[in-house]
């Protein structure tokens, strides 16, 4: 396990796998999560490719650090340098701010039950004070009792509890988890609907069947990136669908790094360039 330092900060990450100069995949988890909730799919995938599981600010061994939406994403880059990025939920979001900040560094984009934002300021003004709520509960009432009333939403109503990885988010701290909230959770976040369209790198969007609201967002994130997108929707599936259906989701991912990172490094043609664009 080690930490990358950039700008006096710190991400944990843990890096295993097939040896270089193998493709590197970095693996990024979602809110509550720590990197060792990949651990079902990067069973299967560890053998053909270099994982880069990181933990996000507010989680697992990065609970202490503290960065905004922008600057966490920056230190996603800084600690996966060029690779294919995974994300699901908060890591899809932090994935693609990076994606479409430093396009050079992803060669390829995989988003699970990811969006791009809340577009509209009045709904993300409502979902901020409702993330500072949602804060408020955890330094209030503590980590095992903000994650039963977290994972009794509908949003996991299809995760089995024997997959929902427990005792790995019992070891997130309260202060951890409410600076996430505050800092990453998606009433802060400047929306990226009008920067999809400048995405040029290969994008797979996830989403479990069953989750009404992420497929809708995952097919029209598609249309609105247009040719370098593709939509999968996964049966049967909730929102955590790399949990409830990893075997599944881990033949995705394995079909598509095949298809856009196996080509030899000195074989693979230029990034086309990128339209410039103004930042949200």
């Amino acid at each position: 396990m080690t930490d990358h330092a950039a700008g006096g900060l710190a991400l944990h990450h843990v890096a295993e796998g097939a040896p270089a100069p193998v493709d590197r995949v970095v693996l990024v988890h979602g809110f509550t999560q720590t990197q060792a909730a990949w651990e079902p799919v990067a069973a299967r995938l560890r053998d053909h490719w270099r994982l880069v599981r990181v933990d996000l600010p507010g989680h697992g061994g990065s609970a202490g650090v503290r960065a905004g939406f922008a600057e966490a994403a920056g230190l996603l880059g800084a600690c996966g340098d060029r690779a294919a990025y995974v994300g699901y939920s908060l890591g899809g979001r932090l994935c693609l701010r990076l994606a479409v900040d430093r396009p050079e560094l992803v060669r390829a984009l995989v988003l699970l039950g990811a969006s791009p934002g809340i577009a509209d300021p009045a709904a993300r003004a409502e979902r901020l004070a409702a993330d500072e709520a949602l804060a408020a509960g955890v330094e209030r009432d503590g980590v095992a009792a903000f994650l039963d009333r977290w994972l009794a939403g509908p949003l996991f109503a299809t995760l089995p509890p024997e997959r929902a990885g427990l005792p790995e988010r019992l070891a997130n701290t309260a202060e951890g988890l409410a600076s996430a909230l505050r800092l990453l959770g998606a009433g802060a976040q400047a929306p990226l609907w009008d920067r999809l369209a400048g995405l040029r790198c290969p994008t797979l969007l996830v989403a479990g069947a069953r989750d009404a609201k992420f497929a809708a967002l995952a097919a029209e994130m598609a249309a609105a990136i247009g040719p370098a997108a593709r939509l999968a929707l996964v049966p049967g599936a909730g929102h955590a669908v790399h949990l409830e259906r990893p075997a599944e989701v881990t033949k995705l991912l394995d079909g598509f790094l095949t298809d856009h990172l196996a080509a030899p490094h000195d074989q693979q043609p230029p990034d086309p360039p990128i339209p410039g664009r103004n930042p949200t």
